[in-house]
């Protein structure tokens, strides 16, 4: 009785590739720390030892350093795969790093530059009869202005932007809805100017002063596709399950969208209209065409000239006093503590209204 002999076709397994045990070396947990300290110590030694002055460029070395040492390590240690999976992740965390070091160098410095002029008597004053060098003038004026035009703009664009939004969402079909879709995206990338530039050459035919309406009217057309895309999308997300049930008691469409779509993602929509505010309250150039700017508290919103945040940093850094300087750095941080509050309310707003996930 012959016997065949049966020849093994099995792949070899790479015993570098992990996959051939069950137990498996692995790099402790605090291993990425070590290799960016380790960066970090080759980056500045380099840096050091090359006679480089830029600090970008030690930190450019540490962070190639970084990968190097990361993707080498977990390569002898455990395996190739884990190496890649390691160096992708280590990629992540340094764009991570890298976009947040501008965003805390901004804050740390406004805060340290802001913080010695920003007082009770900054926020309660104004600049009528205050020289650039004086250190007694203050910012109320600006901050009434900014609050009444943002106000306005509010009252004007939410409106108009939501009811865009269901329109696009709940009835829009054809070419209409097409170019209505094609519009908003064309104004979500309008510059200021040109919505201020808009605005004036109407002034300019009505033969329309400076108010503070005009400048709100230049910042609703920035404000408007930022609303109507951010409500399209919260629109989106209510199921259609929604509807259909509602629809199926009878319910006609514009009480069905009143009472169940728009109850159902005003917490998204609450967000995207905060989020607009936050969007125009630090625009320039309309104010400067359109409100002029003014040193006087005018609590009149429809006749003469106003001042905003904006406009104040402008005007205080233009003059190049170190009070003035100093002024505006309090300016810039009162704005930015002004977008934080608006953000933390849309974050409180969409946390309050988000679907309740209980069992």
């Amino acid at each position: 009785m012959s016997h065949t002999a049966i020849k093994d076709t099995r792949t070899p397994v790479d015993p570098s590739d992990g996959r051939g045990s069950l137990s498996q070396r692995s790099l402790p947990r605090w291993a990425p720390t070590g290799f960016a300290a380790a960066g970090l110590a080759i980056g500045a030694g380099v840096g050091a030892g090359a006679g480089l002055s830029s600090k970008v460029q030690w930190g450019l070395i540490a962070v190639v350093a970084f990968l190097v040492i990361s993707y080498t390590a977990t390569t002898v240690v455990e395996n190739r795969r884990q190496a890649k999976d390691r160096l992708a992740t280590s990629v992540v965390w340094v764009c991570f790093v890298l976009a947040v070091i501008p965003l805390v160098s901004l804050l740390w410095t406004t805060i340290s530059r802001g913080i010695g002029s920003l007082d009770l008597h900054f926020l309660t004053h104004s600049m009528a009869g205050v020289i650039g060098s004086d250190p007694n003038g203050g910012v109320y004026h600006a901050v009434i202005g900014t609050l009444e035009q943002v106000g306005i703009a509010t009252v004007i664009a939410t409106p108009i932007g939501l009811l865009t939004a269901v329109y696009l969402v709940e009835y829009g079909k054809g070419a209409l809805a097409r170019a209505v879709t094609f519009f908003v995206d064309v104004m979500t990338g309008i510059p200021s100017i040109v919505a201020g530039l808009f605005i004036l050459s109407i002034m300019l035919m009505a033969k329309i002063g400076p108010s503070g309406l005009m400048g709100a009217i230049a910042l609703s057309i920035l404000m408007v596709p930022v609303v109507v895309r951010s409500t399209e999308e919260m629109l989106k997300l209510v199921p259609n399950e929604l509807r259909e049930a509602a629809l199926a008691l009878g319910v006609p469409k514009w009480r069905m969208i009143l009472k169940v779509v728009l109850p159902t993602a005003i917490g998204g929509i609450s967000t995207g209209v905060m989020l607009a505010i936050a969007r125009i309250a630090g625009e320039t150039a309309p104010v400067i065409l359109l409100v002029y700017g003014s040193q006087f508290i005018n609590m009149d919103p429809f006749n003469g000239a106003q001042s905003s945040l904006p406009f104040y940093i402008y005007e205080q850094y233009k003059i190049g006093e170190v009070e003035a300087i100093n002024r505006a750095w309090s300016a810039a941080l009162l704005l930015i503590a002004f977008v934080m509050i608006l953000n933390l309310v849309a974050r409180g707003i969409a946390r309050w209204k988000a679907p309740k996930t209980g069992r």
